[in-house]
């Protein structure tokens, strides 16, 4: 496994471990979920309160939606 590109930097070599790395990918990922379901609350909102579609809105979802679930089958069949 090759190093990872910020370790190579001298000073922040002593910073940057499997743990760095680690809550960096989790921190990366609750981030895109929650965008992902804000963007569907939202829409849910303009939706029931506002009674009008928002496409753009349920256009991110649909996104959101459908790459978590193609991700879930690929991790699934994959490992």
């Amino acid at each position: 496994m090759n190093t990872p590109v910020l370790a190579r930097i001298p000073i922040l070599r002593q910073f940057v471990d499997e743990r760095f790395l680690e809550h960096r990918r989790r921190a990366a990922a609750n981030a895109g979920i929650l965008g992902g379901v804000l963007a569907i609350l939202l829409w849910y909102y303009e939706f029931l309160f506002e009674h009008r579609w928002d496409w753009p809105l349920m256009t991110v979802a649909l996104v959101f939606v459908s790459t978590k679930m193609a991700l879930f089958a690929w991790y699934r069949f994959r490992d």
